[in-house]
């Protein structure tokens, strides 16, 4: 066996654990069984595609760079903000060296160059997927409210005061006005 596939292969496993690791800030909210990571990133990739087609930026590429951004906490775990007045966040960039320093060159960088364009936020693509992030907290806040849980407003305060584009605003604030369930009802 290669070492290549070796560390594709373990690699892949240790993705397997975002299904597993719970967004932990909703604990606080009073959720008793939050969504993963995975699916909170699968929605934030798919929102990134959205929000760039809004803003005229590459849907695939705003996508991608989503897909990544949160690989690090199989490492950390999903720390919530209360963590940050007693650690250092941990540089995504480094985790992610770390995560794919047994992977063949071309899907090493591939993936670190993606964590970077996401960290630096320099490209539209980049802030796309952020705000997508931000976009997709709200959607999940307004969720649970929806579903019974009363403290969600500071996650949906802090998701609609980090919002920069404009895209990413007007999805936010047509939120706030529909039922989640109203694509039923169409």
């Amino acid at each position: 066996m290669s070492e290549d596939a070796e560390g594709l292969s373990e690699f892949g496993y240790e993705l397997g654990l975002l299904m597993r690791v719970r967004r932990t800030g909703w604990w606080h909210a009073g959720v008793g069984n939050p969504e993963s990571v995975a699916e909170h990133t699968t929605r934030t990739a798919q929102l990134a595609a959205l929000i760039a087609a809004g803003e005229g930026a590459d849907p695939a590429r705003a996508a991608f760079l989503a897909l990544w951004h949160d690989t690090q906490e199989t490492r950390t775990g999903d720390l919530p903000h209360t963590a940050s007045a007693y650690l250092t966040k941990p540089d995504p960039r480094q985790i992610t060296a770390d995560q794919t320093g047994r992977l063949p060159e071309g899907p090493r960088e591939l993936i670190r160059a993606a964590v970077d364009e996401y960290e630096t936020r320099e490209t539209l693509e980049a802030r796309c997927a952020k705000d997508a992030d931000k976009l997709e907290m709200l959607l999940q806040a307004v969720e649970y409210r929806d579903a019974g849980v009363t403290r969600t407003g500071g996650w949906i305060d802090s998701a609609q005061k980090d919002l920069h584009l404009e895209t990413s605003r007007r999805i936010a604030e047509a939120a706030l006005t529909v039922s989640p369930l109203s694509w039923r009802e169409r």
